[in-house]
């Protein structure tokens, strides 16, 4: 028994030191050299005080700046994830017509201006950091009045905030909402 206990422990003590710490440090690094900034976390803002990451929404209801997509779990990140409810749920029909009278209300338009899904629906994860250019365009007034600005500026950094589908194919064309906000308040 002792026989084979001896290679069983020093096996697992070289399993441990090379998958525990060496593939991490090795990991670490070679993401710290090539992808600095997305390794630790695309952070904005001051390093100091971070204003969020780029890559994470954040909950925002200041009529003065663009509105992320709602998130089933208020925009934390331990339990992110979705709401579960069925694509039949009645709770889900809901709050998605809320979510939509909602969003009318705030942008005083019509009952029957369609209003953009991601708008209405949580993402998967709840923190998506995107929305589409049109649930931008349609922030752009309610954002514009509020500032004092010209709605046609706003329109336009909307416009230039706007990015492709990945590697020009996967996705759709989609603006990160702290982005946006960010420039919006380098403006003025």
């Amino acid at each position: 028994m002792l026989k084979q206990l001896r290679p069983a422990l020093v096996m697992l003590a070289l399993l441990t030191l090379l998958t525990g710490v060496v593939y991490p440090l090795v990991v670490t690094g070679i993401a710290q050299l090539i992808f600095p900034a997305q390794a630790n976390g695309s952070l904005l803002g001051d390093p100091d005080q971070p204003t969020g990451s780029a890559l994470l929404g954040q909950a925002n209801d200041d009529s003065r700046y663009f509105w992320p997509r709602p998130s089933a779990t208020g925009y934390t990140t331990l339990p992110s994830g979705a709401s579960n409810l069925a694509p039949t749920s009645a709770t889900l029909a809901e709050q998605a017509m809320q979510r939509a009278n909602d969003f009318r209300a705030a942008h005083g338009l019509p009952t029957g201006v369609k209003v953009p899904v991601e708008m209405r629906f949580a993402s998967g994860s709840g923190l998506d950091p995107h929305i589409s250019p049109d649930a931008a365009r349609m922030q752009a007034s309610r954002v514009a009045d509020a500032r004092g600005l010209n709605e046609a500026q706003v329109l336009d950094l909307v416009d230039a905030h706007v990015e492709g589908p990945q590697l020009g194919i996967l996705g759709e064309p989609r603006v990160n909402v702290l982005l946006l906000n960010l420039a919006l308040d380098r403006l003025q």
